[in-house]
């Protein structure tokens, strides 16, 4: 988000030019992210306040609603993985993916009007996110909101607390224009959050009081679980002071390390995958990193890195890149397949490039591969190879005995010129 990049760095251009491997790994890694509900489910089971709610995921359990859930105002949610729901609109007309009302009986309507149509939001692609689901939770009167989100820094070298008393829809703005606003909170990771500096957090964020130890609390429990869930950020916007003198956390958002998978199997078994582009969970099947982009040209690529510079290149000699494809460091053969497959399903694609430095990959292994995929795939469009490294030879002779049209390039300049003339 914004407000975090914000509020983390105040020169992340440098970030940008000096880590670019850091950046690099942030762009081809997809972090599990979970549905407002999601998040609140885990809330609740690690002990933080959070409203009374209901998921409804058909008309026909919207209309049972009223009956077996009873509060007096309820807040109707539309559950996509993108912001701005309150703002937006819906493929049938109806504005807003967020609603309150005091009466049970419009409860099913509005739910009505959100499952099954696409929500649009400045979040989301233009034709908007398919809602399957829509929350409905207990309406709190909220006295005052504020923002706290607990994330892994680098430039601290560990978790930091990014809290302002500025909390809210408006927090980007906040971070954009009043800076100051918006304070950062070093965690030792040793120590963790003590009570004193729960309380010192909570007087940043204005509570008064009685509120204080209560804010502090509910920040000793966010801290909890981020540790419990691996999490590497976890966002509250807003924590909300109530006219009942309760602190509550509204709306939620967690990131999680992948690398963590193996420790939070049922969580990332939760995933949607339904607003995830189907060739990168394909990709993930076969532990390959893409991500699609709007040019024609394929790229097949190992190393986060190389592919980047893949790109970079293809630009500079007039083309468009298609996508980020890493094949990564141990690839074999059916894993060059399965990615030729998904290169070619991108109906855009009117060339590929595959560009493979041998390190720790073998070349003949790609070869193999590359001959393999092309005649299993009838591959009709050109196909651009430039190989170097282990087993080059041996790679390029793979190549040579297939008689395949394959076209051949000596330098990373030589393929992206050949891929760019290819489809002029």
């Amino acid at each position: 988000m914004i407000s975090i990049l914000h509020s983390l760095s105040k020169n992340v251009n440098a970030v940008l030019l000096n880590q670019s491997c850091w950046v690099v790994q942030k762009v081809v890694q997809r972090h599990l992210n979970l549905l407002e509900y999601q998040s609140k489910v885990l809330l609740q089971n690690n002990g933080v306040a959070v409203q009374q709610f209901k998921i409804v995921e058909t008309t026909d359990e919207a209309e049972r609603l009223p009956q077996q859930f009873k509060v007096e105002e309820y807040v109707v949610k539309a559950q996509i993985l993108a912001g701005g729901r309150g703002l937006g609109y819906f493929d049938n007309g109806f504005k807003g993916g967020v609603h309150i009302t005091k009466d049970p009986g419009e409860v099913p309507a509005i739910v009505k009007k959100m499952i099954g149509h696409h929500l649009i939001t400045k979040q989301t692609p233009k034709s908007g996110c398919l809602v399957h689901k829509v929350m409905v939770a207990e309406s709190v009167t909220i006295i005052r909101e504020v923002y706290i989100c607990i994330l892994m820094d680098r430039e601290h070298n560990g978790p930091v607390i990014i809290a302002s008393a500025a909390g809210g829809t408006d927090i980007e703005t906040v971070a954009k224009n009043s800076p100051h606003l918006i304070s950062t909170v070093p965690v030792d990771i040793e120590e963790g959050v003590t009570d004193k500096l729960a309380e010192e957090v909570a007087q940043v964020l204005q509570f008064k009081g009685s509120l204080i130890k209560k804010a502090a609390l509910q920040i000793k429990k966010l801290w909890q679980l981020f540790l419990n869930v691996d999490a590497v950020q976890l966002e509250i916007n807003p924590l909300v002071e109530t006219d009942k003198g309760c602190v509550i956390a509204v709306d939620a958002k967690i990131s999680f390390d992948d690398n963590a998978w193996f420790r939070q199997k049922e969580i990332f078994e939760m995933e949607d995958k339904s607003e995830i582009d189907s060739r990168e969970v394909e990709a993930s099947r076969y532990n390959l990193n893409y991500i699609a982009m709007s040019g024609n040209i394929g790229c097949l690529v190992n190393g986060a890195g190389l592919a980047m510079a893949t790109m970079d290149i293809i630009k500079l000699y007039g083309g468009e890149p298609a996508n980020f494809l890493d094949v990564g460091g141990g690839v074999q053969e059916e894993q060059v397949l399965r990615a030729f497959g998904i290169l070619i399903s991108d109906e855009k694609v009117k060339a590929i490039l595959v560009n493979v430095f041998g390190g720790i990959v073998n070349c003949a292994t790609i070869a193999r591969g590359i001959v393999n995929a092309s005649r299993e795939m009838n591959l009709t469009i050109p196909l651009i190879v430039r190989l170097e490294g282990t087993n080059v030879k041996e790679a390029k002779q793979i190549l040579a005995d297939s008689e395949l049209p394959i076209l051949s390039a000596d330098s990373l300049d030589d393929a992206a010129k050949k891929a760019v003339a290819s489809i002029q």
